[in-house]
């Protein structure tokens, strides 16, 4: 095997800066934002410590679209869906030697093995979970028994098959239903919508199978907010607010950037910007013409205005985002995956929960290592050791514990 094969790849390293009127902004919201960004593998949770900006990035393979609800948390990844629920009272001594460092701690309950459907958009409706399976160009629902279950497909696709046909990518819910989705062309071909990607993108109207807009500039995240229909031209680099009755849209703001990701904290639009890596696909896109530079960050706008409020850049090691969601209530979020052995000490019920911690030596009544009470458990609740604190960072953040 050459040099070159055996080589150990080094650690990327994640460098970002949050303007003043960013960290302004977050620090009187009540919450945090969750990212999730497929080209550097990561969710990056964004919070405040009272005094900073905090930052924790955890791996996940080709982390895509993400969904908060209550004190749950839906993440799609390359071939699995996984379901988090946040444990407060556990979030507290996470860290041993830290109490109170973290007031949220999403914990992995559910991975349904999908397989790679290209999954995008993730949304709840109701008490129903819906995802956009952009492989197969359909909207679909988890199963015990197949890799997904279709419930949607547009009219123009007149097949079930994993080739991309149209790139159907965004989901908005309206009162509880599925109501409106983007997809970057209305092919029926595999791959198909490469062709026109710069002006065949649609948005289309579930209830009536219509499209509502047209020409669009590979379009994703269409939301539902405060009785408006939202969208991202990502191609043009613009938020535009659409008529759901007429179809006019107009454009709210234009950011320096290929937009995906979108979410709402009151009257703020919280967007996330792309650089353009792949030529092949993003290539020819107006962006490019509009900007001679484009970022990677996450843009706070008053929608009220149009106005820029903040910015949440990534200067390094990352250049592309998919989704962004506001936890309320969260302020210093830690999500887990199963590389952390803490994912597996964290036992929650109804009525109570608990950590069995490895670093304590936790044995039965009958004195032998191994077994575990009750009462024992509670008296080991708080032993283990502290994480470290890799991650290099630029002056005004605070790392989080956690591997870049």
């Amino acid at each position: 095997m050459s040099e070159e094969a055996t080589a150990v790849k080094a650690p990327v390293r994640i460098e970002c800066h949050a303007s003043e009127s960013f960290q302004a902004w977050i620090a009187q919201i009540g919450g945090s934002l969750c990212v999730s960004t497929y080209q550097a593998g990561k969710v990056a949770m964004i919070g405040w410590d009272g005094r900073r900006v905090t930052l924790l990035m955890r791996h996940f393979d080709k982390p895509l679209g993400l969904r908060a609800k209550g004190n749950r948390l839906v993440l799609a990844t390359r071939h699995d869906l996984w379901m988090f629920t946040n444990a407060p009272l556990l979030a507290h001594e996470y860290l041993e030697d830290q109490p109170g460092r973290y007031d949220g701690l999403y914990l992995p309950r559910v991975t349904y093995h999908t397989g790679d459907l290209n999954t995008h958009d993730v949304a709840f409706a109701g008490d129903d979970l819906l995802l956009v399976a952009s492989r197969f160009s359909c909207l679909a629902r988890l199963s015990y028994d197949f890799s997904f279950r279709p419930v949607w497909k547009p009219d123009f696709i007149t097949d079930l098959v994993p080739e991309d046909r149209c790139h159907l990518n965004g989901l908005a819910i309206r009162e509880g239903r599925p109501r409106y989705v983007t997809a970057l062309g209305t092919t029926d071909a595999a791959g198909a919508w490469r062709e026109e990607k710069a002006t065949g993108g649609v948005l289309i109207d579930l209830q009536s199978d219509e499209i509502m807009l047209g020409g669009m500039a590979m379009p994703h995240s269409p939301r539902w907010h405060d009785g408006k229909l939202w969208v991202l031209n990502s191609g043009t680099g613009e938020l535009l607010q659409v008529d759901p009755v007429s179809g006019q849209d107009e454009v709210v703001c234009a950011l320096p950037g290929y937009l995906r990701g979108l979410c709402f904290v009151g009257p703020y639009a919280v967007v996330g910007l792309s650089k353009i890596r792949e030529r092949h696909i993003f290539g020819g896109l107006p962006i490019q013409e509009r900007y001679d530079k484009l970022l990677c960050a996450v843009a706070v706008v008053d929608t009220r205005s149009g106005g820029q409020v903040g910015l949440f850049e990534y200067t390094a090691g990352c250049e592309e985002l998919y989704e962004v969601e506001f936890l309320p209530n969260v302020r210093r979020p830690m999500v887990l995956n199963f590389d952390r052995p803490a994912a597996r000490q964290a036992i929650t019920n109804p009525e109570s929960c608990f950590w069995l911690r490895a670093g304590g030596q936790v044995t039965d009544e009958a004195g032998k290592a191994g077994g575990i009470s009750e009462g024992q458990v509670r008296a080991a609740s708080v032993s283990g050791q502290a994480e470290p604190m890799p991650m290099p960072m630029l002056g005004n953040l605070s790392p989080d514990s956690g591997n870049c």
